[in-house]
């Protein structure tokens, strides 16, 4: 549990816990679709994520064994991270959440610039 919440109420819940956030679904996203990645191509793979924030969502999510890390005894060390069985289920429920996205996104976009143009008449 990433919260370390208590009991969940249903599916739905433990689910939510585990990839709630901006960042998890994006992480999730990046790695099915590069693989096994260091952690320089995960942050590039992840526009707009700080080193901070990526550290911790995958601390996290390894937690939950959705990722592995797999760290090299190597000079200069080498970290990367993968998708866990239990990750490439959880990505392949995801699907389904992203092709709504994909045939939505253009009627998302002008809801939220309709909404934007609205508070800003209001402000004028």
């Amino acid at each position: 549990m990433a919260k370390g919440k208590g009991p969940y109420a249903c599916g739905l819940d433990a689910a939510v816990d585990v990839v709630g956030g901006k960042w998890k679904p994006m992480i999730l996203w990046a790695l099915h679709a590069g693989g096994t990645l260091r952690f320089g191509e995960l942050r590039r793979h992840v526009p707009g994520v700080s080193e901070k924030m990526l550290i911790q969502q995958l601390r996290e999510m390894e937690a939950d064994g959705i990722v592995h890390r797999e760290v090299y005894r190597e000079v200069p060390p080498k970290v990367e991270y993968s998708l866990t069985d239990l990750g490439q289920s959880l990505n392949k429920a995801l699907e389904p959440l992203g092709v709504w996205g994909d045939e939505h996104m253009a009627r998302l976009v002008a809801n939220q610039e309709a909404k934007a143009a609205a508070a800003a008449a209001r402000i004028a």
